[in-house]
């Protein structure tokens, strides 16, 4: 009988959402004035489009052999009604460099069945599971391919090396429910480890793994309450770390047409599970932790007296009120000290100036790790982020923080670290990034010394028109 009513729940909660679409195209009032996410550094690309040999400033390190890729939301249709940053088309922008020159750029959109019905082209192949296939969030390397990734629902996009293949994929129709946009690599199997939820499933989320080959191995669901919204996790060498906080799915919210249905809920307790890697439900450990949310850990790692250190950045509350920008109330990038025998979480603050999209050197996923690079956030929050200039990097050995600045006008995104060569050490490499020129309405790709890292750019790649902000990128080495 239980399986039966979760049926219908789950039947009538699908057929809810599949209607917003037409709901909110029909019915919801148009802001008056330019919407913040069609606008400015926000404003959609107008097409698609292939430029080669683009002009490079500097020198590109003949090390840097293969393919950034960033994807971000692109919006096929300009309706401001009940939309949501978040929520927008997928794009892949991608650069080739090669050999110290930069061979190509591409934009493509996602190939989701509303990017085919709007642009009149090919729908990209494979499980779609309805109208919820729209892929815009991150990318992951599994089985020697990039993959785009996006959480609650969709099935990740296989993407081929130029980015006009692409291809739906449960993983070779192994993963039988949701995935997420942050899955983190185990550093002792490769196996790659997600807390996935979706909205017509409120009582559970679920660990899944993902074998170096591209094949799920574990699905474990995981009791919850209220829908909670689980964007990101963290896995150490003896565990997984479950961010179960206070921003939950709000059925009110999505009745009343919005595309983002998910809401500050002081109703909810906020916890932090610990998960043994192939332990079951009675194996977690709980442990309560002050109402936050955290949308981006940088990394968790095992102490040698049974504690986790996890650092991430921290806001107070968010989508409390307005549901426009991702910082409400920011804290800045703090460390937790986690202590399943003392069920306690202790609480460190390492930075408190307003950043985002921590990253490490991905070698070190799981284990100690002693450079966070972030993204500098202007102290006042807006969706126009121009204000946003510069870039840290943290010391957690030292305490230090440096700052690079990019100048007036020039809006860097996330970068991401790419080692000298697989022996480098932690800091031995460069960092990877786009950052937008506003005055000219360009786009450089970035390349900076880590080891230097308040010193002018190693190398810039001229992308002759705006990549609107967008959300995760990574560095596809091409061997």
């Amino acid at each position: 009988m239980a399986s039966v009513v979760e049926k219908v729940i789950r039947g009538a909660v699908s057929r809810v959402l599949g209607g917003i679409a037409s709901f909110n195209r029909r019915w919801l009032p148009v802001p008056d004035g330019p919407y913040p996410y069609f606008t400015g550094l926000h404003e959609p690309a107008a097409g698609e489009y292939t430029v080669e040999n683009l002009h490079v400033t500097g020198v590109l390190p003949p090390e840097l052999d293969g393919r950034y890729l960033r994807i971000g939301p692109n919006p096929v249709h300009r309706d401001t009604r009940g939309h949501h940053w978040f929520v927008g088309d997928g794009m892949v922008h991608g650069v080739r460099l090669q050999g110290g020159q930069a061979r190509w750029y591409r934009n493509r959109f996602v190939r989701s069945r509303k990017v085919s019905e709007a642009l009149d082209v090919p729908m990209a192949p494979g499980p779609h599971r309805g109208r919820f296939d729209n892929v815009n969030t991150a990318l992951v390397a599994v089985g020697g391919s990039a993959w785009a990734l996006v959480e609650a629902g969709s099935a990740p996009v296989r993407l081929g090396d130029d980015l006009e293949q692409q291809a739906y994929d449960d993983f070779g129709g192994t993963l039988q429910g949701p995935f997420s946009a942050h899955p983190h690599r185990d550093p002792v199997t490769g196996d790659l480890h997600a807390i996935a939820y979706r909205g017509d499933e409120p009582d559970s989320v679920r660990h899944v793994v993902v074998s170096p080959e591209g094949r799920v191995r574990r699905e474990l669901r995981i009791p919850v309450a209220h829908g909670p919204m689980v964007h990101d996790c963290a896995v150490t060498e003896r565990y997984v770390v479950i961010l179960d906080l206070p921003v939950t799915f709000s059925m009110k919210s999505m009745l009343s047409g919005q595309y983002f249905p998910y809401r500050w809920n002081p109703e909810h307790p906020a916890r932090v599970g610990l998960l043994p890697k192939d332990g079951g439900v009675a194996d977690i450990t709980w442990v309560p932790v002050d109402p936050c949310f955290v949308f981006h850990t940088a990394n968790a790692y095992d102490t040698a007296d049974g504690q986790v250190v996890l650092d991430a950045v921290v806001y107070d509350r968010v989508f409390d009120g307005s549901t426009h920008g991702p910082a409400s109330n920011p804290r800045g990038l703090e460390r937790w000290i986690i202590d399943p025998a003392a069920g306690s979480v202790t609480r460190r603050l390492v930075d408190a100036a307003p950043q985002e999209f921590p990253r490490i050197d991905g070698r070190r996923s799981g284990l100690p790790h002693r450079f966070v690079y972030t993204l500098g956030l202007p102290e006042a929050f807006t969706p126009d982020i121009v204000g946003a200039s510069h870039l840290f990097r943290h010391d957690l050995h030292t305490g230090e923080r440096q700052r690079h600045d990019f100048g007036a006008g020039l809006a860097p995104g996330e970068f991401v670290f790419v080692p000298r060569h697989e022996a480098a050490a932690e800091d031995d490499g460069w960092l990877v990034g786009f950052v937008i020129d506003a005055a000219v309405d360009a786009t450089d790709l970035v390349v900076l010394d880590a080891t230097r890292f308040e010193g002018p750019p190693v190398a810039s790649v001229r992308i002759p028109h705006r990549i609107p902000v967008g959300f995760h990128g990574e560095w596809f080495p091409a061997r």
